[in-house]
């Protein structure tokens, strides 16, 4: 788990998809590339291996600028290169490589140790901003997360788009090591293999490479749809669940990722539970309180929402559920 730093291109880099990077690229590693402006914009993809949107984003940009110099120095870190080869989130063994920065409440191991070292590399080369660039699973649209409500990170994520997630749990993520010394927003880009995630993502990183500064005015409330993550909701591990098998502990309704970015009212109902059971979820707020009583609760065998709120990143895929969450709670905020 050693970190590999590079400040060059290793053949094949610019044309392998995610599955075959590992043979290029055989740790974690991250690659300085020097530009026009020299002070770096931090990239990072990967983090998930079946997340390849920003592998094949960062590619083409690389490629666009490949006979001329960068308008910008970049470093960017491929991360979880072995579960890639597997097309997998993360391996069994392995921590969530979004999980291990600065700030994590996981305990410490290899990957946080890389991570920390990461930070202090960055922090010493005054970062521009910090992209890191991701997918979902589930039926979500384009969005972009921040970690602090301050105007220069607002306004870079304005850049992406109007819709915009403010959220400060879970912990370890890389955004917020980062938010604590440079402008950074998570990009959040759709399923895998979407050209249209692929080319938002591109024309974003574009763009930054153009900027001489990142404005430092308000952002007109009129110009966003700002919301902020209250709740992350898990299942709790014991728990059986299913889509498709009416038997499991908790049998969850297959249009569930269409309640994303969707305002439901208390009562609505996500699946059933088997009779008698207690609730099989674990609803935490910023500060890892378990509030799960105030969302959620069974009625003639029905787990139903009890108050107005709006989900995101549902997901039909039962293990990215088990290896993360169910689903994040948010509420809309004005400026």
């Amino acid at each position: 788990m050693q970190l590999q730093q590079l400040d060059y291109l290793p053949d094949g880099l610019l044309s392998a998809p995610a599955e075959q990077l590992h043979a290029i690229l055989r740790r974690p590693t991250l690659i300085h590339l020097p530009g026009k402006q020299s002070k770096p914009l931090y990239l990072s993809v990967l983090l998930h291996g079946n997340e390849p949107t920003g592998l094949i984003a960062v590619q083409a940009l690389l490629h666009k600028y490949q006979a001329q110099q960068l308008p910008r120095a970049v470093s960017i870190f491929f991360g979880n290169t072995l579960a890639a080869e597997q097309g997998v989130r993360r391996l069994n063994l392995q921590p969530d490589f979004n999980r291990v920065w600065p700030g994590t409440e996981l305990p410490e191991s290899p990957e946080s140790r890389m991570a920390a070292e990461i930070v202090a590399i960055m922090q010493q080369q005054d970062p521009f901003a910090s992209i890191d660039i991701h997918n979902n699973t589930g039926h979500n649209p384009h969005y972009a997360c921040i970690n602090k409500l301050e105007n220069s990170y607002l306004q870079l994520a304005c850049l992406f788009g109007r819709l915009i997630v403010y959220f400060i749990r879970p912990k370890g993520v890389q955004s917020a090591a980062f938010a604590e010394f440079c402008p950074a927003v998570t990009l959040e880009c759709g399923r895998p293999g979407q050209q249209n995630g692929i080319e938002h993502a591109l024309d974003f990183l574009d763009t930054c490479l153009h900027l001489r500064e990142i404005p430092q005015a308000p952002v007109a409330s009129k110009n966003i749809d700002l919301f902020h993550t209250v709740a992350q909701v898990s299942v709790k591990d014991q728990i059986d669940l299913s889509f498709n098998r009416p038997s499991a502990d908790l049998y969850l309704n297959e249009d569930l990722e269409w309640m994303n970015f969707t305002e439901i009212p208390p009562g609505t109902a996500l699946g059933k539970v088997k009779n008698g059971m207690a609730l099989p979820l674990l609803v935490k707020d910023e500060r890892g309180q378990d509030i799960s009583s105030k969302f959620f609760s069974i009625n003639e065998q029905e787990l139903q929402i009890n108050r107005a709120t709006m989900p995101s990143m549902l997901t039909l895929d039962e293990k990215i559920i088990k290896q993360d969450c169910l689903c994040y709670l948010m509420e809309r905020i004005q400026l």
